[in-house]
Formats: C-alpha cells, sequence, structure tokens
C-alpha cells in the first residue's frame, strides 16, 4: 500500500445549473478528466439548499423533486486541484461553491503514482 499527500476538492452544484449546454457536473468531470485529475466521483443529493435558493430541495416519492443537490469530488495533489479549482472558478459565471481539504491517497502498489 503507498500513501501519498493529496487533496479533496468538493464542489456543490445544483442538478438543472448548466455549462456549455451541459450539465454543470457532467462538464466539471469532463474538464477534469481531460486535465488527467486522479479522480472524479459524482453524488446526488435526496435534500438540501443553496445560498441562491428560497426551498429545500428534496426528492419525495409524491413527487419526484427537481434540481437536487450534487456534489463533486475530485481528489489528486494539492497543485493540480487548486490549478484546476482557478480554472474552474474563471470559466463558471454563476456563484461556485467548493471545499478543498487535505487527504491521505492510499493506494494499491500496482496503481500508477499521482502526478
Amino acid at each position: 500500500m503507498r500513501i501519498e499527500q493529496g487533496c479533496l476538492l468538493r464542489i456543490f452544484v445544483g442538478e438543472r445549473d448548466k455549462q456549455d449546454g451541459r450539465p454543470l457536473y457532467e462538464w466539471i468531470v469532463i474538464q477534469a478528466h481531460a486535465r488527467k485529475m486522479a479522480g472524479a466521483t459524482v453524488y446526488r443529493g435526496l435534500m438540501g439548499f443553496g445560498a441562491q435558493t428560497r426551498v429545500i430541495h428534496t426528492f419525495k416519492i409524491e413527487r419526484l423533486a427537481e434540481d437536487l443537490p450534487v456534489t463533486i469530488e475530485i481528489v489528486d495533489l494539492r497543485d493540480k486541484v487548486e490549478a484546476f479549482l482557478t480554472w474552474i472558478e474563471q470559466q463558471i459565471n454563476s456563484g461556485l461553491i467548493a471545499t478543498v481539504q487535505p487527504v491521505e491517497i492510499h493506494t494499491s502498489e500496482s496503481r500508477t503514482k499521482l502526478s
């Protein structure tokens, strides 16, 4: 097992948010992949609200909610994460909420080293 010091970027968006005609979460993951980030995952929330909303968005069986919260997590080395976040902030017109935190990245020896 190899342990590297990395960084976790967590971006919060709404399901309806768009960039260049596609869902914002999809656009962000495509951009991360194109920049060879180590990994990205998208999670769809069951309930949430943000600074721009007046209501709590929730998923209920009786009513299929729209614009549920979406979280994108991207992991890589700190310099790559910070450069990616800076670039994303310059591309997106609406307010972006993101957190960055240090993490230990545990990988099996057979995987390539982060770069």
